[in-house]
């Protein structure tokens, strides 16, 4: 599966953003969706996941305020942020796996937040 993630820009503290990613391939349900991000200096970690079914996870630095969705007649992901904050800021990247390791990756999309 081929992904494309957008709706990056720059922000200020409070505001909100929402992320797209568009998928192009097969079977788009069958896989578990995820967004993860790397900010400058440190570690990529995953943000949010939605299984085929809907179910969604969350890191504890954003639970309730971000929110995943996904339409899987439309090969969509959404990644909708909200009360964002400074420590936000990062490259936010679109993700895709069936089992194990995430393995299908988009390009990246930068998020920043000002303070």
């Amino acid at each position: 599966v081929q992904l494309q993630a957008s709706g990056g820009g720059l922000v200020q503290v409070g505001g909100s953003l929402r992320l797209s990613c568009a998928a192009a391939g097969r079977a788009f349900s069958s896989y578990v969706m995820g967004w993860f991000r790397q900010a400058p200096g440190k570690q990529r970690e995953l943000v949010a996941a939605i299984t085929s079914g809907g179910s969604a996870d969350y890191a504890d630095s954003v639970k309730g305020r971000f929110t995943i969705s996904r339409v899987n007649d439309k090969n969509a992901v959404t990644l909708q942020m909200t009360n964002l904050k400074p420590e936000d800021t990062a490259v936010y990247y679109c993700t895709a796996r069936r089992d194990g390791q995430y393995d299908y990756w988009g390009q990246g999309t930068l998020v920043t937040v000002s303070s």
